[in-house]
């Protein structure tokens, strides 16, 4: 894009192909305020961290784990700035988790740490909404993390940036809920990609949710949810109940 995120005069450019490697632009541009942004990224897998800011492991009543605490995230959970989290009726309780998310590039396996931000495409916001019930009750967190519209990511992924002390904060109805910095991350961006590709190969496009800080709560219909990462922007999303 072209200006700044968050003035009026922002473009958005055209690319010919996919967005790996250096971008091939067609010419066309268009104001960001006459477009409907989509999810930046379709990934394959989204990888989430657990317990990964120890100031949320503790309001959780848990430990932080000596290990990254890993879990899959289906890819029809992904959708883009301004769509609705939609609360399914099975879950009494939905809560918001924002996020940093890292992106990957290129096909990684058995990276190590030191070479790690070589996989990386760059940066962006993601809210890793969970039914905080079923999470509670079943143990295993694919029901509570996978229904559909539960991982909005966006607005866009920023590839010129260092990660390591961001601040990150998340505001539902303009109140401040989460607020913290991505340098309080216990397992560091280096150190997940290394762990994560030691399990599994990350392909280009997928997305790995770093964590989130204390502060999390529900969500009900009628309210919005706000991400903001210092240095890539805001991702926000309406409720509703589906």
């Amino acid at each position: 894009m072209d200006g700044d995120g968050d003035s009026d005069d922002t473009m958005v450019s055209e690319i010919a192909d996919h967005p790996f490697g250096k971008p091939n632009y067609t010419g066309r541009k268009w104001p960001l305020a006459d477009t409907r942004l989509l999810s930046p990224i379709l990934p394959t897998k989204v990888i989430a961290v657990g317990r990964n800011y120890a100031d949320h492991a503790r309001e959780m009543g848990n430990e932080v784990p000596a290990e990254p605490m890993i879990f899959l995230k289906p890819s029809t959970t992904v959708i883009g700035p301004n769509a609705p989290i939609r609360r399914p009726k099975q879950s009494e309780q939905v809560d918001f988790e924002g996020e940093l998310a890292v992106i990957i590039g290129q096909p990684v396996k058995n990276v190590p740490a030191a070479q790690a931000a070589q996989a990386v495409l760059g940066y962006t916001v993601a809210n890793d909404v969970s039914a905080r019930d079923f999470q509670r009750s079943d143990g295993q967190w694919g029901r509570a993390k996978g229904f559909d519209t539960f991982c909005p990511i966006g607005p866009w992924i920023e590839t010129a940036l260092d990660p390591a002390d961001l601040a990150i904060r998340t505001t539902v109805d303009g109140e401040t809920k989460q607020d913290s910095r991505t340098s309080e991350l216990v397992h560091k961006i280096p150190e997940l990609i290394e762990f994560v590709s030691s399990v599994m190969t990350l392909l280009p496009g997928d997305t790995i949710l770093t964590g989130t800080p204390a502060g999390v709560g529900p969500i009900v219909a009628g309210q919005e949810v706000s991400v903001t990462i210092d240095g890539i922007g805001t991702l926000t999303n309406p409720v509703e109940d589906a």
